[in-house]
């Protein structure tokens, strides 16, 4: 059990794997609390990765392990976005073309289609209920819509090599299919957001597109509970910053990637801690630590 503050370590049992490497770019940034809150759960048994970097110029500000391939759960979806707001382009896919629920077998867990009443719904709103609440539905429909080997070759163009979207959703994991849903290492994944941020992901109308989907997520539950915003209307400037992101969860599994803009800078960042959930307290200790990591970007740009 991890104890539930990371800033105590009163009563802590050392059940560290190895421990995490980590790097700032320069001593006088102050990302020290990020920092001591990722060695305390590595310490502990959690398995971390970090990156962060600015949005302007590309340097690295902290990171830790980010080059470890990690189990990124729904961040994963982001390359199917991409997929299809690459194919919006042209006249192989139309934004208002519909498609049917029922193409896929049900799935549960987050989303709103599984809830409502409309059997089909177009593709454009069908991305935006997956940027908006991760919905598993219409994820299983789009990709029944352009393939996951597509969405593969698409991440191999890009140059990702170590972050990939493995399946399709499933209420049950079988020996035979994908161990999770997403795998991703945090410096890939840091870059991802950086360039749909500059609208160099396929080219600038996909990337606006993507992070128009993004910006609609709800899920501020993790770093970007440190911001401060409306988790359901964020769209617009607030207190000067501007975010968009994506979160991953799973058993055992936070993630988050995103881009924060605020007065001062903006960044890039991508975080996952990988758990024992054998205890809610183990569970609070790793959100905990990634508002506190929001907290040091919070501070860097605003």
């Amino acid at each position: 059990m991890v104890p539930s503050s990371p800033h105590s370590d009163g009563g802590v049992r050392h059940r560290t794997r190895r421990r995490a490497r980590h790097r700032a770019s320069e001593p006088g940034e102050s990302f020290s609390r990020g920092f001591q809150a990722l060695g305390y759960l590595a310490r502990n048994g959690v398995q971390v990765s970090a990156r962060a970097a600015d949005l302007a110029t590309g340097r690295e500000l902290f990171s830790v392990d980010d080059y470890v391939v990690m189990p990124t759960a729904s961040i994963g979806k982001v390359l199917l976005l991409v997929e299809v707001a690459a194919r919006l382009r042209g006249p192989e896919m139309s934004a208002l073309a519909l498609l049917e629920r029922e193409v896929t077998g049900p799935v549960g867990d987050s989303g709103t289609w599984q809830h409502l009443q409309v059997p089909t719904l177009p593709i454009s709103d069908i991305a935006a209920l997956i940027g908006s609440t991760s919905d598993n539905l219409a994820t299983n429909v789009l990709l029944h819509s352009v393939g996951l080997d597509a969405v593969r070759a698409r991440a191999e163009e890009l140059g990702l090599s170590r972050s990939g979207l493995l399946d399709l959703v499933r209420d049950h994991r079988g020996p035979d299919d994908a161990p999770g849903l997403s795998v991703g290492s945090m410096k890939e994944l840091t870059w991802l957001f950086s360039e749909l941020a500059r609208g160099e992901v396929v080219d600038a109308e996909t990337s606006r597109r993507v992070v128009g989907w993004l910006s609609l997520n709800t899920d501020l539950s993790l770093v970007a509970s440190a911001f401060g915003l409306d988790p359901l209307a964020h769209r617009e400037t607030d207190h000067g910053l501007t975010l968009f992101n994506k979160t991953g969860a799973d058993t055992g599994l936070r993630a988050e990637a995103g881009v924060l803009r605020g007065p001062r800078a903006g960044v890039a960042y991508a975080v996952a801690a990988s758990y024992t959930d054998t205890d809610l307290q183990t569970r609070l200790a790793v959100i905990e630590v990634m508002r506190v990591i929001g907290s040091d970007l919070l501070e860097y740009v605003h």
